[in-house]
């Protein structure tokens, strides 16, 4: 599959990123130097603005992660040019087995906005997202006071139905968090969650594109009900991604990157993020026949501008002027962010990242 011609695009932006190329952003031990490797590596991948994301721990794990996490984007080179703010994961999520993911179920709690501030209070920069299960005690009081606090709220780790999607809706969800993931291997046939979501149409939703977290039918499916126009390619990347196959740490647990392209917890059945990079998610829905590949880009930049911009502009943050060009095949042979530029080659996008 080819474009043709070198095509200059928008850039890339990630919403779901919980780490790059050997870097763990829920280390609570992250440098300036680490982070500046991960965003190179992103870079190579056309993205140029990410959300760094911070998954369900407990309030002095979250305290302490975050704050590492912001320090290091302060500190760092390519930090502020390319971190406007966080995605914070639960710890407000469904703890059931199935919907709770690799997420440690023990630490998930009501929702409550007050963890909320008080994480805020210790950051430079904003927590942009939270992705919640609205079903959670206070998840529908908790959806209306982010948005008085111009926070986005996403929908993930949930089994709420048609009627509480609707609520959430009507209270200023506006996302669904990777969907169809997060969720049992068996719903009921009909009135579930996935297609509660997929039938809102209030709700824009975030999908893994690499064949492993939805296989490729199935996610054709599932970009038809929402559209095209409300669908959004994360990668829900964690260390192991940009990075030789090993054994990776990732928020205090122990990743395996496998040759199938998976990266799960050690024994365990269930899927522990992902080594996805956003230009192959383009390249995915080129190749499998979801998208073209103007469509595809915008399903990784314009419509996630879309709904990052009025919290952006609320926080009175700007994201640099930005762009990637891609080659005929498809792969990115330059990316600006602001003044910051780099010109590759096919070998050097090829990341190798840190070694396990």
């Amino acid at each position: 599959m080819a474009i043709g011609r070198n095509m200059i695009t928008p850039d890339l932006v990630d919403m779901q990123v919980n780490g790059f190329a050997g870097v763990d952003f829920n280390s609570g031990t992250l440098t300036a130097a680490e982070l500046d490797e991960a965003l190179e590596a992103l870079l190579a991948c056309g993205v140029t603005a990410c959300l760094p994301t911070i998954i369900t721990a407990r309030p002095d794990e979250l305290s302490a992660r975050f704050s590492a996490l912001d320090k290091a984007v302060s500190e760092s080179r390519l930090g502020p040019l390319m971190c406007p703010g966080y995605h914070l994961e639960g710890p407000f999520l469904n703890p059931a087995p199935g919907y709770s993911g690799c997420h440690p179920a023990s630490a998930m709690t009501a929702a409550d906005p007050a963890l909320i501030e008080r994480l805020q209070s210790l950051l430079k920069r904003p927590i942009l997202l939270t992705t919640l299960a609205p079903e959670v005690e206070g998840g529908i009081a908790f959806i209306r006071a982010m948005n008085r606090h111009n926070i986005l709220v996403s929908i993930g780790h949930s089994a709420c139905g048609f009627e509480l999607v609707a609520q959430a809706a009507a209270a200023g969800a506006v996302l669904s968090t990777h969907l169809g993931n997060g969720l049992p291997q068996t719903l009921p046939k009909l009135d579930n969650t996935l297609f509660a979501q997929l039938a809102e149409d209030r709700l824009a939703a975030t999908f893994i594109a690499d064949g492993i977290h939805v296989p490729p039918g199935a996610l054709k499916s599932l970009v038809r009900a929402k559209g095209l126009d409300r669908s959004v390619l994360v990668t829900d990347a964690v260390s192991a991604a940009g990075a030789p196959h090993g054994s990776y740490e990732f928020a205090g647990m122990r990743v395996e990157s496998r040759a199938d392209g998976s990266v799960r917890v050690p024994g365990g059945i269930g899927l522990a993020g992902s080594a996805l990079r956003l230009d192959d998610a383009v390249r995915n829905l080129v190749r499998w026949g979801i998208a073209g590949f103007a469509q595809a880009v915008d399903m990784a930049s314009a419509n996630v501008m879309a709904l990052l911009q009025p919290v952006l502009d609320a926080h009175g943050l700007r994201v640099p002027a930005s762009e990637i060009e891609w080659a005929p095949d498809m792969t990115i042979t330059r990316a600006r962010v602001g003044e910051e530029e780099r010109e590759y080659d096919r070998q050097t996008t090829k990341w190798e990242g840190r070694r396990p």
